[in-house]
């Protein structure tokens, strides 16, 4: 293998060299007196007298004729180098294959590196790229199977003695020979391109896609990693620096099977030359978490950093539309799957983070980045909620739920017209798609309601029914509007009435709330996810938001769910005024989930949760079903 990517690199170059006009030119001037058929007669006769003798013999005569060889194969090479095509040079020299041919099978010939570089060059000098007849295509075949002699000679005894007399391991010398060649090569892909928009100029882009198919079968080998960096990392700025689709194709199924360790640069250059390794790592990377159940929210964020999924989008326009387009498509087939909402989300997250850090070097329009999305909700909806004064959160809600809301009155208006549109349909489904991406806000909202009064909270109100039931079909958003409505204003009644312990029957009520529903699966999850807000962020006693938190979790089975939204809380409760506060809360909460014991003793005695034994067995069982496709998430906020 290795001496595969030797012969293919050592002489695949050289021939693309030496088809340039300028060198040809060169060469003509250069050139030696045309060697008659005499010369090559008296070598091959040479030749086959060395292949008749013993080995001792053919090394004694070999070294004493070498020198006077490669001058002989210089001589050849400036030759045939003059002449147009493989046919004019068999046509002048029909003897030629049988010298090459007895030469490249001589181990004292071809381990030497300067004559076994001069047979290289003129092999591939007689290689066609577009073979025009039966002759040309019979002399690739041949050439082909004397470029395996080669990369074999290693194990001819002849060429071992060599190495062994030498002192020299056979695979040292092969592997030091590669690390030698991987720099030279390595070397010359580095050079800036020099061609300078004159196609006809020779340029050191040339040599990438040769370089990258002699890589071929060197993937997985360590020595050739610093060459398949520099190839990947070469600046895409001429259009000669392509690389090889066999190589590409072979280097993605290697990484993808964790067979070869690339730098950062060259993972994301990888994704940004073939199309396949880059969807199969947003694949892999749904399937890593969307798999896993028990991955917590910090995990999460975790795992996709160490993608570098976010990062390479950040960097190239064209990776993040791929992406996001997979994207696209998963949530149109999976709407009411809360797991895949979140890593769109956290995934959007982390691209605007790097994104932030990008801008320093480049600059991309947004609108560039979100091509199909509503232009008027682009920047309002991709400002980050932490980039944003508290204060001005409501306003701002305000607007994005009135604008949202007429976006969609309009399509139903159109339907029941029956002038609805499928560029309608895609307008308000672009439009909660990039809600989706952007559910730091839908987090404002819910943390916002804990806080609001009857009339501030509709409008927040419809733009969660909205993030979670944007289709709307059978009216169903304005059933659960309803819903949700009654839901808070039990949950507004029950914390902010509360002092330490709140009635029995007002926790029995909203147990009930999370109790699964036909068809509604999501509700209970959105109702659990207010309530785990509001023991946060309600102003009132620590004790009695621990007291109802604990109760209703534990009787509705939600224990490892409410965990989750807290973790979530967690990661994105570190700004503002109240963040110590906050957090103080949320461990104080998580604490009590995981440790009972820890809740305060007086409040015992109005829980009575052993009445209900067969509540928490009933809804653990549905809403756990529910959540068979992911874990449920609350959404997150930048964390910066």
């Amino acid at each position: 293998m290795v001496q595969d990517f030797l012969e293919i690199t050592n002489n695949i170059l050289d021939k693309r060299k030496m088809s340039q006009p300028q060198l040809l030119m060169q060469l003509q001037q250069m050139a030696e007196p045309m060697l008659n058929v005499h010369d090559i007669q008296l070598w091959l006769d040479k030749a086959v007298a060395w292949g008749q003798a013993d080995i001792q013999d053919t090394q004694r005569d070999t070294c004493l004729h070498l020198s006077r060889l490669k001058d002989f194969l210089q001589k050849l090479l400036s030759n045939i180098n003059n002449m147009s095509s493989t046919t004019e040079i068999m046509k002048r020299m029909p003897l030629l294959g049988q010298l090459l041919g007895r030469l490249c099978w001589n181990p004292c010939v071809t381990a030497d590196a300067s004559s076994r570089g001069q047979l290289f060059q003129c092999l591939w000098r007689l290689y066609s790229e577009h073979p025009g007849n039966a002759l040309e295509r019979k002399a690739n075949q041949w050439i082909q199977k004397m470029l395996r002699q080669v990369a074999v000679e290693g194990e001819d005894a002849a060429a071992e003695a060599l190495l062994k007399h030498a002192c020299v391991p056979p695979e040292e010398y092969r592997l030091k020979v590669l690390r030698k060649k991987v720099a030279l090569l390595q070397q010359n892909i580095r050079r800036r391109c020099s061609s300078l928009g004159d196609i006809s100029q020779r340029c050191s882009c040339d040599d990438m896609l040769a370089t990258s198919e002699a890589c071929v079968p060197l993937v997985t080998c360590p020595e050739a990693a610093p060459l398949i960096d520099a190839l990947l990392q070469k600046p895409v700025s001429c259009v000669r620096a392509a690389l090889s689709e066999d190589f590409l194709d072979v280097l993605s199924s290697a990484y993808s099977c964790h067979h070869v360790s690339l730098e950062e640069k060259s993972v994301v250059s990888l994704w940004y030359h073939n199309l396949p390794s880059l969807e199969e790592a947003v694949l892999s990377l749904l399937e890593c978490v969307l798999t896993n159940m028990r991955l917590k929210p910090q995990e999460v964020m975790q795992k996709m950093a160490q993608s570098l999924l976010p990062k390479a989008c950040a960097q190239h326009c064209s990776i993040f539309l791929v992406v996001n387009d997979i994207f696209r498509s998963i949530l149109k087939r999976t709407e009411g799957c809360t797991s895949v909402r979140y890593l769109i989300q956290t995934f959007t997250i982390c691209f605007l983070r790097e994104l932030a850090a990008q801008q320093l070097q480049m600059s991309v329009s947004m609108k560039a980045l979100f091509p199909q999305s509503p232009p008027s909700l682009l920047v309002p909806l991709l400002t980050l909620s932490s980039d944003m004064p508290e204060e001005a959160w409501r306003p701002h809600l305000n607007w994005l739920s009135g604008s949202l809301q007429r976006l969609t009155e309009e399509e139903e208006e159109r339907d029941r017209s029956g002038g609805g549109s499928t560029r309608g349909h895609c307008a308000v489904f672009e439009a909660w798609f990039l809600l989706v991406q952007c559910a730091h806000w839908v987090q404002a909202a819910v943390q916002l309601l804990v806080t609001s009064g009857p009339e501030d909270c509709v409008p927040l109100l419809w733009l969660l029914t909205f993030y979670h039931y944007p289709t709307n079909r059978g009216h169903q958003r304005a059933q659960q509007l309803v819903r949700f409505r009654e839901a808070w204003d039990h949950l507004h009644s029950l914390f902010l009435v509360a002092v330490h312990s709140p009635p029995v029957d007002n926790l029995q009520s909203l147990v009930a709330l999370l109790s699964p529903h036909p068809q509604q699966s999501l509700f209970p999850l959105l109702i659990l996810n207010l309530v785990v807000n509001f023991a946060v962020f309600v102003e009132k006693s620590l004790s009695a938001s621990m007291v109802i938190l604990q109760t209703v979790v534990n009787q509705s089975g939600l224990v490892d769910e409410a965990g989750c939204v807290l973790s979530s809380l967690e990661l994105t409760s570190n700004k503002g005024s109240d963040a110590n506060r906050v957090l103080l809360r949320i461990k104080a909460l998580q604490n009590i989930l995981t440790h009972p014991h820890t809740l305060p003793t007086h409040t015992h005695t109005h829980t009575h949760t052993h009445t209900h034994t067969h509540i928490n067995a009933q809804n653990h069982t549905a809403v756990s079903s529910s959540l068979a496709q992911g874990f449920f998430r609350a959404p997150l906020q930048n964390d910066k």
